[in-house]
């Protein structure tokens, strides 16, 4: 006979799984310099892929290095959505400015 009780506790665990997995994974994430990173590193944020990377480096090569997180914005085909969806680590700090 099958029990009913692991119809209950099994999809438990899964959510439990799933919610750890998740908090490790945020806690995992580095800060990303816009000003200082690779192109290999700009694609780490969401909604950015190779192209958009590297329009962020000829952005900041031509302009200089962005003043804000916010600045991001003026790339062409970096709009509010993609922003926001990585705001919370970009950071344009020169990390000499810290020591």
């Amino acid at each position: 006979m099958f029990n009913h009780r692991l119809l209950l506790v099994v999809p438990i665990l899964f959510v439990i799984c799933l919610i750890s997995v998740t908090q490790a994974t945020a806690d995992d994430v580095e800060i990303i310099n816009i000003n200082t990173a690779t192109e290999e590193e700009l694609v780490q944020l969401n909604g950015v892929g190779y192209e958009y990377a590297a329009r962020i480096i000829e952005y900041r090569e031509e302009w200089g290095p962005f003043e804000t997180p916010e600045e991001l914005m003026e790339v062409k085909g970096i709009g509010p959505k993609t922003f926001e969806k990585s705001m919370d680590i970009i950071t344009v700090e020169d990390p000499l400015d810290n020591q």
